[in-house]
């Protein structure tokens, strides 16, 4: 008898570890660029109190059976409801029409929080109207561009262009929008630039936009971005005894520059964990879009995003 307990108790284990090995082994379910963005993790059920108890009928008295009355049907039980599917609707989609695609660069959701990411779209004058246009878009002398960035979450937003010189010029924050505030909600759309248009001059070549988001705000680029006339002031002029937290209304000028050093470094530290998915008309889904999805899928509270942005004109 002891033997057959051991045996049996070996063959427990036995199976036990194949299933483990199995869960293991079972690949996770892997996301988009644009389904992570979108994607939120289902929040974990507060503890409901018992509900009370019904009170108890009191007993009715027996009842003969009329014969001449048919017997009754009993009651049928109404289905379960189905689970709520979270984030996504039928079919896959997602919020805003988007659906969960087939791309070449997928990661599986985060265990440690929401994923961090950031979409851009180009947008180009045409017969009067501000049109997206694809991201590798050739421009010529003449034509008028600006860009919308959205991101998934609150954060801090930093956006600088380099021109034909080669220097980084700040674009935002900008003074033109909450009074120079670097702090941006999610899914709110920030058109670039704030109150004007890029116009291509005859010049051809390309001009380039870099664009940092993060949960928490980074220093060394606030610090030159904040900058007054290169003194390394992080103040308004008109309260210069009054300090200011970073992204809190400080004045930007046109001295203000980025080296390439700076950009550089932001670019290879963060691009490392990112994923990037092109999004066009033809993307599967219902709704119909010209973007570009960035996302570090990685749920850390310190993740960074980091894009490029290359505007080639001839």
């Amino acid at each position: 008898m002891s033997r057959i307990s051991n045996v049996a108790g070996t063959l427990s284990a036995a199976g036990l570890l194949i299933f483990l090995a199995a869960a293991q082994d079972s690949p996770k379910t892997q996301f988009t660029a644009r389904e992570l963005f979108y994607y939120a993790p289902p929040d974990a059920s507060a503890a409901k109190p018992p509900a009370p108890k019904p009170p108890v009928p009191k007993p009715k008295p027996v009842e003969q059976a009329d014969s001449t009355k048919p017997p009754a049907t009993p009651p049928t039980t109404p289905p379960a409801t189905p689970p709520a599917t979270p984030r996504t609707g039928q079919n896959g989609e997602l919020p805003g029409g988007g659906r969960i695609v087939t791309a070449s660069a997928t990661a599986p959701a985060p265990t440690a929080g929401p994923a961090l990411g950031l979409k851009y779209t180009i947008l180009k004058l045409v017969d009067g109207d501000m049109k997206d246009v694809a991201q590798d878009s050739v421009f010529h002398a003449g034509d008028r561009i600006r860009f919308n960035v959205e991101t998934n979450g609150p954060g801090y937003l930093y956006i600088v262009s380099q021109g034909s010189s080669g220097t980084w010029k700040p674009m935002f924050p900008s003074s033109d929008v909450d009074e120079g505030s670097n702090r941006v909600e999610g899914f709110h759309s920030y058109t670039m630039p704030p109150k004007s248009r890029l116009i291509f001059d005859e010049q051809a070549g390309q001009e380039k936009v870099f664009i940092v988001f993060s949960r928490e705000p980074e220093p060394d680029l606030e610090k030159v971005i904040y900058s007054l006339q290169g003194g390394g002031k992080t103040t308004p002029a008109s309260q210069p005894t009054e300090p200011k937290p970073s992204g809190s209304g400080q004045v930007l000028t046109a001295s203000a520059a980025i080296d390439n050093s700076m950009v550089g470094r932001l670019r290879t530290t963060y691009a490392r964990d990112l994923i990037v998915e092109k999004v066009t008309e033809e993307t599967p889904g219902d709704r119909k879009e010209k973007a570009v999805y960035v996302v570090n899928p990685t749920g850390s509270k310190d993740s960074r995003v980091v894009a490029d942005l290359t505007l080639v004109h001839q």
